[in-house]
């Protein structure tokens, strides 16, 4: 039973850093439009990806995806054995 809510606690405070990060990235695009002079170019792009075209902003973490993901695995992998 304390496996069960040690698990519980680590999957709440993982989905909870996701909300952040993906709340973070959400507010980027709108920050970038406010104040075109921050320079997103500085950031790798591993870290933080923009794209621009015709007034649309669009941008996303390679990273947080690739963790996502390999996360998503690490799950799905668990609950098989």
């Amino acid at each position: 039973m304390e496996n069960l809510e040690i698990w519980e606690k680590m999957l709440t405070s993982m989905g909870i850093i996701f909300i952040v990060i993906g709340v973070a990235l959400i507010m980027i695009p709108l920050i970038v439009k406010m104040i075109p002079s921050i320079s997103i170019e500085k950031i790798p792009w591993i870290l933080l990806w923009v794209y621009r075209k015709d007034g649309f902003t669009f941008a996303t973490s390679p990273l947080l995806i690739i963790i996502g993901i390999l996360y998503l695995i690490w799950i799905k992998l668990k609950w098989i054995r």
